[in-house]
């Protein structure tokens, strides 16, 4: 892979992490207090919502993490060994967890008595929001899992052609 595409997708990956951050920090806890604020009635749910979102992000940054340790794999050339095989796990083993917290969610709002400020079309959204997140944390999963399997025949074509030569 060629070096500058690798600084690039590094310098990706860190502006993602450090964002994910200020979002852990600042974004996500400010804007769950602006919310009760303005309806105060969303106070006993605020917590456990905002509790998920910060694991939720937590996933992300460490498939991000996984990501930055496959390129040095790359970089290095040695993608191709059963080291590899713990990355690609932890990053199915992220969006997995990711995935489960959409579900929680999702399963949560369609039974909860959430109370709206106005037509109640914020837990609808909300509601599709989550179910979306599920979804797509499912795709990314199996297809990560199938990325893992053409690693898997990779590594040992790979190795039987070292046996040959």
């Amino acid at each position: 892979m060629n070096r500058i595409v690798i600084v690039l997708l590094r310098v990706g990956i860190v502006a993602a992490v450090l964002l994910g951050l200020f979002g852990q920090i600042v974004v996500i806890p400010t804007a769950a207090a602006d919310e009760v604020d303005s309806f105060p009635p969303y106070a006993p749910f605020a917590a456990p919502y905002v509790a998920v979102t910060i694991i939720g992000v937590a996933c992300v940054q460490t498939v991000l993490v996984a990501v930055w340790m496959l390129l040095s794999m790359v970089r290095r050339d040695a993608i191709f060994t059963p080291r590899a095989f713990r990355w690609v796990d932890i990053i199915i083993g992220a969006s997995v967890v990711a995935t489960l917290l959409a579900i929680g969610t999702a399963g949560h709002l369609s039974v909860a008595s959430i109370p709206s400020p106005g037509d109640g079309m914020d837990v609808v959204s909300a509601l599709a929001a989550a179910v979306a997140c599920v979804g797509v944390g499912t795709l990314f999963a199996m297809l990560v899992v199938v990325m893992r399997s053409l690693l898997r025949k990779a590594t040992d074509l790979q190795a039987e052609i070292a046996e040959v030569i």
